[in-house]
């Protein structure tokens, strides 16, 4: 059985944005759900300072991600004047595709870094 891909990706808010972010929050999240039904999870949370975004999303394989990063630029092109990308985590195999849209996406919303964690031990179910 193949593991799914978990896209977790942490981004602090600029200052007085909060309010826009939240609509484009919606909103994005309604475009996914509506477009991308391979995703099987997709969710963005605030902490209690409502300062860090933080971004979780699961997919069943590395295809879906990429599906999502390639048809969702446009769409999160419209954070990069509400965020800054802190850093990006992907846990499961990628394909190299998959990469390079993941910096490309790090340098348009922030300076984040990328890291991509090996799945070594485990189950999905």
């Amino acid at each position: 059985m193949r593991q799914p891909i978990v896209y977790v990706d942490v981004s602090h808010v600029r200052e007085g944005r909060l309010g826009e972010l939240e609509t484009a929050m919606n909103g994005l999240s309604r475009s996914v759900e509506a477009n991308m039904p391979r995703v099987l999870s997709y969710g963005f949370f605030l902490d209690a300072s409502r300062t860090t975004m933080t971004v979780v999303a699961v997919h069943p394989d590395s295809v879906s991600l990429e599906f999502h990063l390639d048809e969702g630029n446009e769409e999160f092109r419209k954070l990069a004047d509400l965020i800054e990308l802190s850093r990006i985590d992907v846990y499961g195999s990628v394909s190299n595709g998959v990469l390079d849209c993941l910096h490309r996406k790090a340098q348009m919303l922030g300076r984040g870094s990328v890291v991509i964690h090996d799945f070594h031990a485990g189950f999905a179910r």
